[in-house]
């Protein structure tokens, strides 16, 4: 083989090599960020499960949302949806007459309620925060829906029992309040809804002084 040629053959190689090399870099960023992007869009949804008393969001179903407006009937003012999601119930409330808001944690779900609202209409009959429900007071609403899971409902039915009215009804979907004595209930299985008029909650905790009358000794 001449000088010329055995030149010219690394040189080949080396091009081969470099495009291939360019291959790799190029799948290896574009591995890189189709993870980072599932990353980021995935976390807002995993990230409730990661915490001590996770509210993980699972979406009412056709039959549940039936049940807790079932719940709901010859009921007015406002409605508090804890841990709304994607908004589902707050919409469903606010086509029957309800002034209805939501607080949910999760961004994006919020953003995606708002979009729902204003496709369904409902826009101005609904408000949905991004925030931790146990830094929000409900003291003010007449009608609270929970979709809670078990660890948290101990404590949320002591906050409820702490600052609502005696006017408010309670409605609990999926998991029942611990100690609560429900005043109605519907459906059966996961659909299972469960409503507490917290004026009866409240005469059941209320311990009334008993006199008893002295006996002559």
């Amino acid at each position: 083989m001449s000088r010329a040629l055995a030149a010219e053959a690394p040189r080949e190689e080396g091009a081969g090599g470099s495009r291939r090399s360019g291959w790799g870099l190029l799948a290896t960023a574009g591995v890189g960020g189709t993870l980072l992007a599932l990353y980021a869009v995935a976390t807002p949804f995993v990230a409730p499960a990661l915490r001590k008393v996770c509210l993980p969001f699972v979406p009412a179903t056709s039959a549940q949302i039936q049940n807790v407006l079932k719940m709901l009937e010859h009921r007015s003012g406002s409605l508090v949806d804890i841990g709304s999601g994607d908004g589902r119930i707050v919409i469903a409330a606010a086509k029957k007459g309800f002034q209805a808001v939501g607080y949910e944690l999760n961004p994006w779900l919020v953003w995606y309620s708002r979009y729902r609202a204003w496709r369904d209409g409902v826009h101005q009959n609904t408000k949905f925060y991004i925030s931790d429900l146990w830094k929000v007071s409900f003291s003010h609403y007449r009608n609270v829906v929970v979709f809670g899971v078990p660890q948290m409902m101990p404590q949320l039915e002591k906050k409820l029992e702490e600052e609502l009215e005696c006017n408010a009804r309670i409605v609990a979907c999926r998991f029942p309040f611990p100690c609560w004595i429900p005043d109605h209930t519907t459906g059966e299985g996961i659909d299972t809804v469960w409503a507490y008029d917290l004026k009866h909650s409240r005469g059941c905790e209320i311990k009334s002084l008993e006199i008893t009358p002295e006996t002559e000794s």
